[in-house]
């Protein structure tokens, strides 16, 4: 049997999306398991035995009708036996609809009769999340698998390697880190500035962090970030200052990945980097944009190892009667409500308990 799992997207979507991955090689481990994603995520796949094959969708060839229907009749000529498109977009739809497979998995929309064989409906907002909606919607494509449900394994997994490891080891050498004090990892900025806690709150937020005693802290940031960064950085008290390391930092996916994989736990925006750090087991603080649904991507949630923050938890009565589309549009005036003395004792809890 061949098997290809499509995710397309970002980062989180396309780890996340690895658990599906996982399960077939773990219950069919003669199967051929191919994924599917943009050239941006591929580094999250690195080392992941599940994965027989990466296929990546290049945005060149996605926005040339030629280069993508040449894609589509290579992706035919490869004659999977299942395809579980996560992604379900018109790009995979006709994917999926040329690739000649027996069984198409998919996520029910009104559409999809025309393209899948199997078509399932998500949890809505009125169910109760087992592992959070991000996590509960892919297990559900597993269904038509007849996979053993005792069996699944529900968590993302990141594979470094020890070359990697030692690696990163000599980088925190070189940087002087006191592998004896908890390092602590910074999320400061979000994907997007939408998805990003006002920079003057998580300047409090790093300061409370580094009145716990024996800490010290990295920041998460791109290179096209450090402006931000700095700003964060420069905001902060001199004490503080001394227990950051600013310059240690994750300049590509892998390089953040191996330093995580080194820190003790995690603190800040929601997305790609919260996600990586959970798949590498270490505990994680979120704070979530207004606009975020909270049931989604708060995975794993148990109130210690991995606890979230959502101004819908504080303030419930400012999501009444506002839809979606509104929350984002005002996004800025409610994330100023979510001020860090709110959660304040949550950070403290958490870092005191992990």
């Amino acid at each position: 049997m061949r098997i290809l799992v499509i995710q397309q997207k970002r980062i989180g979507d396309v780890l996340t999306s690895t658990i599906i991955c996982n399960n077939l090689k773990k219950q069919f481990p003669l199967y051929t398991i191919d994924y599917m994603c943009y050239t941006n995520s591929l580094d999250v796949l690195i080392g992941n035995p599940n994965i027989d094959n990466v296929i990546p969708l290049s945005h060149k060839v996605r926005k040339n009708y030629f280069s993508l229907f040449k894609f589509i009749f290579e992706i035919r000529a490869k004659k999977y036996d299942v395809i579980i498109d996560v992604y379900n977009k018109l790009e995979t739809n006709l994917i999926t609809m040329f690739a000649g497979s027996h069984f198409k998995i998919a996520y029910h929309k009104w559409y999809t009769k025309l393209f899948y064989t199997h078509n399932l409906k998500r949890f809505e907002n009125t169910d109760t999340p087992k592992y959070g909606f991000a996590i509960d919607n892919r297990l559900l494509l597993l269904e038509p698998l007849n996979l053993d449900q005792n069996a699944i394994d529900p968590y993302p997994k990141l594979f470094v390697s020890s070359e990697e490891n030692e690696e990163t080891i000599l980088l925190f050498e070189k940087h002087k880190i006191n592998r004896s004090k908890k390092t602590i990892m910074i999320s400061l900025l979000g994907s997007e500035k939408n998805k990003t806690y006002p920079l003057e709150y998580m300047v409090k937020v790093v300061e409370y962090v580094a009145n716990h005693k024996d800490v010290t802290i990295l920041f998460n940031y791109f290179e096209n970030q450090i402006e931000d960064a700095k700003s964060i950085y420069n905001s902060c008290s001199q004490e503080t200052q001394e227990k950051i390391h600013f310059e240690l930092f994750g300049k590509d996916l892998r390089s953040f990945i191996s330093i995580m994989n080194q820190c003790d736990l995690i603190i800040g925006n929601d997305g790609g980097a919260i996600n990586m750090a959970k798949a590498l087991n270490k505990p994680a603080f979120t704070i979530f944009s207004p606009f975020v649904e909270k049931k989604i991507w708060a995975t794993f949630e148990d109130g210690i190892k991995n606890i979230s923050v959502h101004l819908k938890d504080f303030k419930p009565e400012l999501f009444t009667n506002i839809n979606h589309d509104e929350i984002k549009k005002n996004h800025t005036s409610l994330y100023q409500q979510l001020s860090p003395e709110l959660f304040k004792d949550k950070i403290d809890f958490f870092i005191n308990n992990n």
